[in-house]
């Protein structure tokens, strides 16, 4: 519209005319018209897109948060990651400058291509010659700067890569010389970002002038062909001087939306692709979630004939034991016999193929994710810390833990005392040296019981200290012994499991081979030769 009546007051002005303050106006008006609507489109996509994806995230998380343990299992953290990340920003540039821009776009387009042919016949012929040709020019060139730039991102990644890999493995880098290989990877890595970049420049330096030389070239045939004074090419060709600015005006205008249309088809297979992955994520089967109950889950723990593979390798083979409530029974026996199996059953994570696994009675499958915490409690080999403090890190949030509770529970772990000299006590934010591993692991512990859960599961926990907090911790978990808690342990420290255990069970290719009511008699003279050959290996002469 504002060519039009620009057009408009060129003309009066050009015939001698008066111009009245009403066209100015109008004109003007026009033009801040066209900026509001601009601006309130571009603002209300935005709006609409981060909208979307808030509620394509918010779907996603409580999707993650649903899916079955060997599900999560099986798929790569990175991809799960980009789903998250990359594809729904894709989605959301599908609308914000996808479909709907590619829409405005075409209406830009032929609206101003109506315009064009009825103020000028000749150049809408001609603007229809070239626009299908400046079109495929333009989609040949953003596809090779689209290459060049995933090729950048790819080079760009590789060199970021390459400073946390230098300084992790700083120590072998200087041990075995590696300085000038390590220099050697960086440099071809940057080269190969410099050389992405390079091409990107060389397409982006050779587009913007073709359009403009393409615009100055449509202009100057239209111009030449309306002066020639050919009777039959006025007919085509003739315009007064204001359509002529306003004709220049929508020339200048028709070829930014055709760059868009591009852009924005490519955006569009983009965004499409993303959909696909994200369909494909939340399409996957979600584990089934248990009503209520009424009776918490507290007893013995019981598995009874369970079968389990991961796949087709079976990892426990009609696995059966009981530990009584208030009892303490360490699983041992060689990496992969299936104590960690045993682990990740008890907490749910996976359903047996056979057989059962209850608490208290209670199928564990049966136990909601509520309950769950104050069912099973767990210590792991290394502390997994949340964003957060002291008190959070114990509490994890769970209104069913007062800090009355945690502090409770520090104390009991033996950790009480480490965290009130923190500058800020239980409130003190939690980073990674305020604590010793040691007391990480007592912090742990203090977080495992704060709820008073049914059975404790201990997994590994002394294996990365030293021998003086191995004390500090079986102090711990022998006076949670005393305190009538359950314990199902996890050990490959003898002396550890030889002090804490009530009953051992040795486990090997899935099954328990040997059970003892009298630990200190298992590791003196075990009955069977396989557990004897397992303990001798602890042995060195």
């Amino acid at each position: 519209m504002p060519p039009l009546l620009l057009a408009r007051v060129i003309d009066r002005l050009t015939a001698g005319l008066p111009l009245s303050f009403l066209a100015v106006l109008l004109y003007f008006g026009s033009l801040a018209l066209e900026g509001v609507l601009t601006s309130a489109q571009e603002s209300l996509l935005v709006l609409f897109g981060q909208r979307m994806t808030h509620a394509l995230r918010s779907e996603m998380s409580r999707k993650l948060s649903r899916l079955p343990a060997g599900t999560l299992a099986e798929q790569n953290p990175g991809e799960v990651a980009a789903r998250f990340s990359g594809d729904v920003d894709t989605v959301e540039a599908l609308f914000t400058s996808g479909i709907i821009s590619m829409a405005a776009d075409a209406c830009r387009i032929v609206s101003i291509m109506g315009v064009i042919a009825v103020k000028n016949t000749g150049l809408a012929l001609i603007l229809l010659l070239v626009l299908p040709l400046f079109a495929v020019f333009t989609r040949y060139v953003q596809k090779r700067m689209l290459a060049a730039q995933l090729d950048n991102r790819r080079a760009v990644a590789a060199v970021s890569g390459q400073v946390p890999e230098t300084l992790h493995n700083i120590r072998t880098i200087r041990a075995l010389g590696l300085e000038d290989y390590m220099e050697r990877r960086y440099d071809r890595c940057i080269g190969d970002s410099y050389a992405a970049m390079e091409r990107t420049n060389f397409y982006d330096a050779v587009y913007s002038p073709v359009v403009l030389l393409l615009n100055a070239v449509v202009v100057g045939i239209v111009m030449l062909l309306s002066a020639s004074g050919n009777a039959q090419l006025l007919t085509l060709f003739g315009m007064s001087v204001g359509t002529s600015v306003a004709v220049i005006n929508y020339i200048s205008r028709i070829f930014a939306p055709i760059e868009s249309l591009g852009m924005e088809i490519q955006t569009i297979q983009s965004a499409m692709a993303g959909v696909r992955r994200i369909d494909a994520f939340l399409d996957q089967p979600e584990r089934t979630i248990p009503p209520a109950r009424r009776e918490a889950a507290r007893g013995d723990v019981e598995f009874a004939h369970v079968t389990f593979g991961y796949g087709e390798r079976h990892v426990l083979k009609d696995f059966s034991m009981t530990v009584k409530q208030g009892e303490q029974v360490t699983l041992v026996g060689r990496t992969g016999a299936g104590k960690s199996t045993v682990f990740k059953l008890l907490l749910g994570l996976y359903q047996p193929e056979n057989g059962t696994v209850t608490i208290g009675g209670v199928k564990v499958g049966d136990i909601t994710d509520r309950e769950r915490r104050t069912c099973i409690g767990c210590v792991e080999q290394h502390f997994s810390r949340v964003p957060g403090t002291v008190l959070e890190q114990i509490t994890l949030g769970d209104p069913q833990i007062t800090g009355e509770m945690a502090r409770d529970a520090a104390a009991l772990a033996g950790i009480d005392a480490a965290i009130r000299a923190l500058p800020e006590g239980y409130d003190t934010v939690c980073t990674e040296g305020i604590f010793s591993q040691g007391e990480w692991q007592l912090l742990s512990i203090a977080r495992a019981a704060a709820a008073d859960p049914a059975v404790l599961l201990l997994d590994e926990i002394t294996a990365a200290l030293d021998p003086e907090m191995v004390r500090e911790v079986l102090d711990v978990v022998l006076s949670l012994a005393k305190a009538g808690s359950t314990m199902v342990i996890v050990t490959h420290e003898m002396n550890f499991a030889r002090a804490i255990a009530d009953r051992i069970l040795f486990i090997e290719n899935g099954a328990v081979v040997e059970q003892s009511d009298d630990p200190k008699a298992f590791f003196a003279s075990p009955a069977t030769d396989r557990a004897k050959a397992f303990l001798k290996s602890f042995d060195y002469e």
